[in-house]
C-alpha cells in the first residue's frame, strides 16, 4: 500500500474533532500524516483540496550565499545544532521531511502503514534511489541507519531516545526480531511497547540516512542519496555545496549549481552589514530589533509560528563548592517563582511570541494540556529559598554571547536579584559555551520545535538521556511519560500530559518563559526559503525566480 492509499482509523476520528473546533488544522495534519495520510489524502478528510502554493519558475544554475553558523561536523545521530543538518542535507537525506504546514512528507520513504495500537510499522522503501556511488538503496540501509540510531553506547547519541521502543534495555542495542527485512524495499518494526512519535522522529534533524560504510565523519568519502557533494568547508568560516552533475538524484528540484554557508558568527549587526554590503542572498534567522532593519533593507520576510523555546534550567546533579544547590526542588522553586515570564518575552525576545508555562509543552503540540499560569511572587520566592538553607548563595548564571539568549538571561538575573538573590552572570562565546552545555549548574539553552509535546519531553527530562541537560530523574515522570508515548489518540494523551506538565511545574525543572515566533530574511528573487519551525533548509528546494 502506498503513502496515499493509507488512512488509519484514528485520523478520521481526528477530521471529526477539527469539524466540531476541538483540533487545530495544523495539529490534525501532524497527526494524520505521522499515521500514514498523505497531506492530500489529510486534506481530503477535512472535504478540502490540499493548498497549491504559487512557486515562482526556477532557474537553472547559480549560487546562493546563505549567512549560518558553520559548526564542526560529526556523526548525524550526535547533532545538538541544526545548522549542521542544513548543510549534509545537500547530500545525506531522510526518510520523512518534517513541512511547515505541520505535516510530515516521505522522503527516502515512499510511505508506512502503523497497525491500531501503534506496535508494528511497515515502511516502505523508495524504489529507484541510488546512492552517489552507484549502490541501489533498500530496507537494509534502512535497517543499518535505525540500528546505529538505537545504539545507547554511543555518547551524544540523542536518536537513542527516539528510538527507545525498539531498545533493548538490558544491551543498550536494537531488540531482537525489532527490525526486520521484508525484502528490497519493505521493512518492519516490532515494538517493544505502542510509540506514536516513531515516524516524526525519523524526521528531526540528527536521523540524516548515512551509507553501510560510514566511518563517522560526514566530510570523509561522502556517500549520499542527494543531490549535492561538498566541496569546501572551514569551521567559523564557509562551508559549500556543489551540485554533483554525475548522480542521478531521485528528486525534483535542486536548481542550484552551489550553495555557500558563510559564517558572520552571532553578533546581528555584523550579519544586518553583510546583508547591507550584498555578501549574502538569505538569513538562517531573523532576530529583535534587527528584524525591523531587514525590513526595511526592502528583502522579503518570512514567519514562523512555532514551539521553539528558551530555558533557564538548574542542572540538579551539578556540584557547586562541594554541595549540589539546585537538588533541591525548593531552590528551584524559588528562582521559578522569583521571575516573571511576560517580562522575559518582552527584554528578551521583543515579545515577538507568546508567554510559556514552565513545562516545555506548547500550545501547538496536539496534547498540550491547559494549566494555571506559573505564579511569580519573589517574596514567597526569598523566603522559601532562605527556608531551603540557600539564601546567601552565589548562583552563576550563563549563557551564549548572542542577542536574544543574552538579553532573556540579562532579564533573569535582573529580577533574580530584585527578588534578594545573589547572582552573578557569566556570557560566553558560543564556541566555549556549546561545549558543556548539559554540564553548566544554571544555564539557558535554547530548544527547537517537535511536533509532538511527548517527544520533547523524552528527549529533554527522561532520566539518562544525552540530552537531559536539567538531570532531572523522576521515576513518576517517566512512568506517566511512557503511558503518553503508548496513546495514539491525542485527546486521552493530554489527560496524562497534564500530570506530566504538573509533575514538571511543582518540580522547578525548568522555567521556560515564552514561545518564540521565527523570522528569515532573504532576497525577494529567491525561492524555496521560508523559514521553517525547526530551522530546516531544504536546499533541494532553494533556487532563483525566472
Amino acid at each position: 500500500m502506498t503513502f496515499s492509499d493509507t488512512v488509519h482509523p484514528a485520523a478520521r476520528d481526528y477530521a471529526k474533532e477539527v469539524a466540531a473546533g476541538t483540533l487545530s488544522r495544523r495539529e490534525f495534519l501532524t497527526r494524520a500524516t505521522s499515521l500514514g495520510a498523505s497531506a492530500a489524502a489529510a486534506y481530503g478528510l477535512l472535504g478540502l483540496s490540499q493548498p497549491v502554493k504559487a512557486a515562482a519558475h526556477a532557474q537553472t544554475g547559480g549560487t546562493l550565499r546563505i549567512e549560518s553558523l558553520v559548526k564542526a561536523l560529526k556523526d548525524p545521530r550526535t547533532y545538538d545544532w541544526p545548522q549542521m543538518s542544513n548543510y549534509t542535507r545537500g547530500y545525506l537525506e531522510y526518510l520523512v521531511e518534517y513541512q511547515i504546514d505541520g505535516s510530515l512528507t516521505p522522503m527516502l520513504l515512499e510511505g508506512w502503514e502503523i497497525n491500531e495500537d501503534a506496535t508494528e510499522y511497515t515502511l516502505s522503501v523508495r524504489p529507484g534511489v541510488t546512492w552517489n556511488n552507484g549502490d541501489a538503496f533498500t530496507a537494509e540501509d534502512v535497517a543499518f541507519n535505525i540500528a546505529r540510531w538505537c545504539d545507547k553506547g554511543v555518547e551524544g547519541n540523542s536518536m537513542a531516545s527516539r528510538m527507545g521502543s525498539l531498545v533493548d534495555d538490558a544491551t543498550g542495542q536494537a531488540r531482537e526480531g525489532a527490525i526486520t527485512v521484508v525484502d528490497d524495499t519493505t521493512l518492519r518494526l516490532t515494538l517493544g511497547q505502542p510509540d506514536i512519535t516513531l515516524i516524526a522522529g525519523f524526521s528531526d534533524y540528527p536521523a540524516a540516512i548515512v551509507h553501510q560504510s560510514f566511518n563517522g565523519d560526514p566530510l570523509d568519502n561522502p556517500i549520499g542519496t542527494g543531490p549535492y557533494l561538498p566541496e569546501d568547508f572551514e569551521v567559523g568560516i564557509r562551508a559549500v555545496l556543489v551540485k554533483n552533475a554525475d548522480h542521478d538524484w531521485w528528486g525534483e528540484g535542486a536548481h542550484l549549481d552551489r550553495i555557500e554557508y558563510l559564517d558572520f558568527g552571532t553578533d546581528q549587526a555584523a550579519i544586518v552589514s553583510a546583508v547591507d554590503a550584498d555578501e549574502v542572498d538569505m538569513v538562517y534567522e531573523s532576530i529583535g530589533d534587527f528584524i525591523f532593519l531587514l525590513d526595511d533593507i526592502g528583502w522579503t520576510k518570512s514567519e514562523a509560528v512555532t514551539a521553539n523555546t528558551v530555558v533557564l534550567r538548574p542542572n540538579q546533579i551539578a556540584e557547586v563548592g562541594g554541595v549540589q544547590p539546585y537538588a533541591d526542588a525548593r531552590v528551584r522553586r524559588a528562582l521559578a517563582m522569583a521571575v516573571d515570564n511576560r517580562v522575559l518575552l518582552e527584554l528578551g525576545f521583543s515579545d515577538n511570541g507568546r508567554v510559556a508555562e514552565n513545562h516545555h509543552v506548547s500550545p501547538l503540540h496536539p496534547e498540550y494540556a491547559e494549566l494555571p499560569a506559573p505564579v511569580f511572587d519573589p517574596a514567597a520566592a526569598k523566603a522559601l529559598m532562605d527556608e531551603a538553607g540557600m539564601g546567601d548563595f552565589e548562583h552563576e548564571l550563563i549563557s551564549i554571547d548572542d542577542t536574544w539568549r543574552k538579553n532573556t538571561t540579562d532579564a533573569a538575573a535582573a529580577m533574580l536579584r530584585d527578588a534578594g538573590f545573589n547572582v552573578k552572570r557569566t556570557v560566553l562565546p558560543g564556541a566555549t559555551f556549546w561545549n558543556d552545555w548539559v554540564k553548566y549548574p544554571l544555564s539557558t539553552t535554547d530548544w527547537a520545535q517537535r511536533p509532538l509535546g511527548v517527544q520533547v519531553l523524552a528527549l529533554a527530562y527522561r532520566s539518562g538521556e544525552p540530552w537531559n541537560e536539567s538531570a532531572f530523574s523522576n521515576a513518576e515522570f517517566d512512568a506517566l511519560l511512557a503511558d503518553a508515548l503508548a496513546i495514539a489518540d491525542a485527546d486521552q494523551r493530554r489527560e496524562v500530559m497534564a500530570k506530566l506538565q504538573k509533575i514538571m511545574q511543582n518540580e522547578g525543572v525548568v522555567i521556560q518563559p515564552y514561545w518564540r515566533s521565527v523570522y528569515r530574511h532573504h532576497k525577494e528573487s529567491v525561492i524555496g526559503a521560508e523559514m521553517h519551525p525547526t530551522f530546516e533548509i531544504h536546499v533541494s528546494k532553494l533556487g532563483y525566480a525566472a
